[in-house]
């Protein structure tokens, strides 16, 4: 059985993409795609239909159509009969191009829904596969708080009554914004990217000890908000522990894996008295210069090595 979570319904697609209904089939209302794949069926209506798949739409540009126009009419009756016999999602005639009567006919015959668009055929094909794949992205629901701080975005993971939230509300208040506090929605939008938000019920609140439930769009106005960001780093906050050995250097690179997509993670101890918000500005800051090629614990370790290779003491 298809989860429905990673489809998206056609109704849906229609009213994203700004598409006009020419004709729509008895199950349009409840149809829902299932594939990030589209495909324009030239070879198709040629006659070629091995490794066809009927459920991904159907798109329709000038190539198509002006084989078609070149066919006589009982050839291209003949063409149309072969593809609407299979069981299509949705055709897409893109360009704007005219209604063809046989098109139109063979789809009332066979009950399919025919759609239109005045967008270039490879343009509207890229924002299409782009709109599918966001909407059917392998996700996952991590405990912890998202915020973006220089451009960054930090996922706060670790145990509840750390002080994850408290810190996220420190960032907001010196110019930094919220994504999500408590549950973070993640969603692998490409092979090595992902995007993290809140769910829709949570989204801008956050639970703080002692206060209650505040709402940061309200209290803090638009600015302090965000709607979803890139994750790019994982910050792990853990109770300080006197007999664990800090990382103190950073030469090795901690990194964790969300969908199958490595992240550096920082393993951060907690105790009173840490400024939590400086030091998450800086790991934003220092994830950074890293990701442009600057490492600075590599840059100390061969300043080190080349003193020690001229005999130099320190």
């Amino acid at each position: 059985m298809v989860n429905d979570a990673y489809s998206v319904s056609l109704k849906g697609v229609v009213k994203e993409q700004n598409l006009r209904v020419l004709r729509a089939s008895r199950d349009y209302e409840t149809a829902r795609v299932r594939t990030a794949d589209v495909n324009r069926p030239a070879l198709q209506l040629a006659g070629f239909y091995d490794y066809f798949d009927p459920k991904r739409l159907q798109l329709i540009g000038r190539v198509e159509s002006t084989y078609l126009a070149s066919l006589d009419q009982a050839q291209r009756r003949e063409a149309l009969e072969r593809f609407m016999r299979f069981d299509l999602m949705a055709i897409i005639l893109c360009h704007g191009i005219d209604e063809m009567p046989e098109l139109m006919e063979t789809a009332e015959k066979y009950d399919r829904t025919v759609l239109c668009t005045n967008e270039d055929t490879s343009t509207f094909m890229a924002d299409l596969i782009s709109m599918l794949r966001n909407a059917m992205a392998p996700r996952q629901t991590i405990h912890g708080v998202l915020v973006e701080v220089y451009g960054e975005g930090l996922l706060i993971t670790g145990d509840s009554g750390v002080g994850k939230s408290e810190t996220a509300l420190e960032l907001i208040k010196r110019g930094h914004r919220l994504i999500a506090d408590d549950a973070v929605e993640i969603r692998r939008v490409s092979r090595e990217m992902l995007i993290g938000s809140a769910p829709e019920l949570i989204r801008y609140y956050m639970e703080l000890r002692g206060i209650g439930v505040i709402n940061a769009r309200h209290i803090f106005g638009v600015g302090a908000v965000k709607p979803e960001t890139n994750v790019d780093l994982v910050v792990n906050f853990e109770l300080w522990d006197d007999e664990k050995a800090y990382d103190r250097l950073g030469l090795e690179t901690e990194h964790t894996s969300i969908l199958g997509v490595d992240l550096p993670q920082y393993t951060v101890p907690v105790r009173p008295g840490r400024n939590l918000a400086v030091i998450l500005e800086l790991a934003a800051m220092n994830n950074r210069q890293k990701k442009m090629g600057y490492n600075a614990a590599e840059a100390l370790a061969r300043e080190h090595d080349a003193l020690v290779d001229l005999g130099k003491d320190f």
